[in-house]
């Protein structure tokens, strides 16, 4: 008899501490209060999901097109700014600028080749004379 009255009164506190009506930030709104900070109910495991190096295939272009370029300087050189003044083009500050510059396709396959710099960008002005947002890949054709 006492296990049960134990039993009963353990489960009805039970019931009243998890029927205690949880505050939700639109409540505390509509009282003119301030949010809740956010609460972390459960380890998301993103620290395990972290990679030590970007995935996907290396020297591969995923923002834009490979292209040979002649030069590639940054956008406030003269050269660059010379080229992109006699065309009319406002560049954005520290990006790197290919001058000269020919696409690439089928990176590997017979009959491309590059000479000069093997760089992958995101804009092309003027068909190849000036291609903005570079960077520099190293392949092997």
């Amino acid at each position: 008899m006492k296990f049960a009255t134990t039993f009963a009164l353990l489960a009805a506190a039970a019931a009243t501490v998890s029927a205690k009506p949880t505050e939700t930030n639109a409540h505390r709104m509509a009282r003119g209060l301030g949010p809740l900070p956010p609460s972390r109910r459960a380890p998301t495991g993103v620290a395990g999901a972290r990679r030590s190096s970007p995935s996907g295939i290396s020297n591969s272009c995923n923002t834009g097109s490979v292209h040979c370029c002649n030069s590639v300087e940054q956008s406030n050189s003269s050269n660059v700014g010379l080229v992109a003044g006699l065309l009319g083009l406002v560049l954005p500050a520290n990006v790197l600028v290919g001058l000269t510059c020919s696409p690439l396709s089928g990176v590997g396959v017979g009959g491309n080749s590059c000479s000069q710099q093997p760089v992958c960008c995101e804009n092309n002005h003027f068909n190849g004379l000036i291609v903005v947002g570079c960077s520099p890949i190293n392949i092997n054709l």
